[in-house]
C-alpha cells in the first residue's frame, strides 16, 4: 500500500472514512449508489464496469461480479468484455456499454456524432447519463484504490463479514 494504515485499522474504512471523512464518506455513498440505484440491465452494467476495471487494473474490481436477484454474468463474460468488438455473447446495448467505457476512459475527446447516434438509438437520455455517472465513479474510485494500493484489500461495506 502507498498509504500508511494504523495497526488494527481496516484499510478501506480508514482511507475512505477516517482519513478524509468530508470527501471519503460522500465518495463511498456515491460509489454505492451506482449499484443500488441503477436502472441499467445487468449485462450492460457489468460490461461497462468490467471494461473500466480492465483499464484501471484494479484487482478487486476485476474479481468482483455484480449480483442482482441471485444472478451474475457467466464466467466467460470478463473475457468477452476484452473482445467486445467481436464477441458473439453481446447484444448491441452490451457492446456499446463496453465501447463507451473504453472510450470514456481512454479517448473521451473523440466521442463523435457517429458514436452518439449509435448510443441514442439504443439508450435513453436518462440511461446515457446514468451510465456516464457510473463510468465516472468506477474510473475515479477504481483508479484511486489501485494507485493507493488499496485494491488488494478492498471490500464493499455491504460485503464485509
Amino acid at each position: 500500500m502507498n498509504i500508511d494504515i494504523p495497526e488494527g485499522k481496516d484499510p478501506i474504512g480508514y482511507v475512505w472514512g477516517e482519513l478524509v471523512p468530508g470527501i471519503g464518506i460522500a465518495a463511498s455513498q456515491f460509489s454505492l449508489a451506482v449499484y443500488s440505484h441503477t436502472t441499467l440491465g445487468l449485462r450492460e452494467f457489468e460490461a461497462a464496469r468490467l471494461r473500466i476495471a480492465q483499464i484501471n487494473g484494479c484487482v478487486f474490481c476485476l474479481d468482483w461480479r455484480t449480483e442482482r436477484d441471485g444472478v451474475k454474468v457467466e464466467p466467460e463474460f470478463a473475457d468477452a468484455v476484452l473482445e467486445w468488438r467481436t464477441t458473439e455473447l453481446f447484444d448491441e446495448r452490451t457492446r456499446l456499454a463496453a465501447e463507451y467505457a473504453e472510450r470514456y476512459a481512454t479517448d473521451h475527446h473523440n466521442l463523435d456524432d457517429e458514436f452518439w447516434k449509435r448510443m441514442s438509438a439504443v439508450y435513453s437520455q436518462k440511461e446515457i447519463v446514468e451510465l456516464s455517472m457510473s463510468l465516472g465513479s468506477w474510473l475515479a474510485f477504481g483508479r484511486l484504490n489501485h494507485v493507493l494500493g488499496l485494491d488488494t484489500v478492498c471490500v464493499l461495506p455491504s460485503h464485509r463479514s
